[in-house]
This record gives structure tokens, sequence and C-alpha cells, in this order.
């Protein structure tokens, strides 16, 4: 079953930070497939915001239910009333639609930024793609601007940061072309902010 988590968490970082504290309130596994997911003004009513999925066991998700409010609230919302969830048909919140869109996602395969997952402490430092889909629960390996997949042999220098997105069902690492036809993830590590230069 699919968890859906919403405390209107403005940056990645904040969304990061309440997915992992909350697997980690419920006793889930490391490798608990988490996600994050955007979240549009008019799909949640209010800003636009970051929300959160996380796969849990159908044999938990009764307990789950019960404690999603005080784990949820544990994470670091002012208050449970700032935090919203969905899980099956049970829902809670201000921002149980943003819940909902999250577990959606999540639950088809056709949205949401891959934080935790199988195999993901693994991939540090430079490994081949094949070592990349052997070690974790990335299913491919696509290059922008590349019709073809890269071969298993190619680099990819990690920054210690692989973040995957559901793309088309299957978790894919998206990633671009790097020094040394090597490749790196499209998603660095910290990001510059734009026009930090012209301050």
């Amino acid at each position: 079953m699919i968890l859906g988590i919403d405390a209107g968490s403005r940056t990645l970082q904040e969304a990061e930070h309440l997915l992992h504290t909350v697997a980690q309130v419920l006793g889930l596994p490391g490798d608990a497939i988490g996600c994050t997911h955007f979240v549009p003004a008019d799909a949640a009513g209010g800003d636009p915001h970051v929300a959160c999925s996380l796969a849990v066991p159908e044999s938990a998700a009764e307990s789950i239910a019960g404690s999603v409010a005080e784990s949820v609230a544990t994470a670091g919302a002012e208050s449970i009333a700032d935090v919203s969830w969905v899980l099956g048909d049970r829902r809670a919140g201000p921002l149980a639609g943003g819940a909902a869109l999250a577990a959606a996602e999540h639950e088809t395969r056709r949205g949401g930024r891959v934080v935790a997952y199988p195999g993901r402490d693994l991939l540090t430092g430079t490994v081949s793609v094949g070592e990349l889909l052997g070690r974790s629960a990335i299913q491919r390996v696509t290059v922008l601007a590349s019709p073809d997949p890269p071969s298993d042999d190619v680099l990819v220098v990690t920054a210690d940061h692989v973040r995957p997105v559901w793309r088309d069902g299957l978790m894919t690492l998206l990633a671009m072309p790097a020094a040394g036809g090597r490749i790196a993830p499209a998603e660095v590590p910290n990001p510059t902010p734009c026009c930090v230069d012209h301050a």
C-alpha cells in the first residue's frame, strides 16, 4: 500500500526530512520506497508545495493507519492539524488532496522523485551503469538528448546523490553527459540558486 503524506512542505529538503522521519517512526526498513511529489496550487487548494509517498507493507497498514497522525507530527509539523495523510480509503487533514495525489502517482508509477529505495546507499562514487542497475531498484537509465540508453560499461559519477523518477512505470535515472565519456545524474546535490552571482 502507498501512504501519502502532505505537510505543505515548501522545499524538497523539507519533504525529504518529513519522509525519512515518518519512515523511521513507523519502523519501516531504510530501503522502503519513498518519493517526493510536486503538488500544483489547484490540486490541494493553496500554494504549490511538495508532498510525499511511502510504500508500506499491506500487513502493517491497519496499525500504521492508527499511528500516522502521531508519527507525522513527530516528524516536525507544528501540530497534527498541519499534516494530511491518505492510506487506502482513509484520509485526514486539510491537504488530503495533495497526499492523495502523491499516493496515486506512486501507486501507478506515473510520477514522483524517488528519494528512498533499495540499493540507494550502494550508489556512491563512480559506478558503471551495469553496477547501478544491478545494485539498486533502478530499472532504467536514460541520458538527456540521447535516443539510446547508455551501455552497461559507461561510468556514472554519482556525487553520492542519485534520485531517480517514475517514468513509464519504471524507476528511471535521468542522466546527463559528463567529462570523459561518463554520465552523471541530472539532479545535482546542491544546485546553485538562480542569479546568486547577480546579487
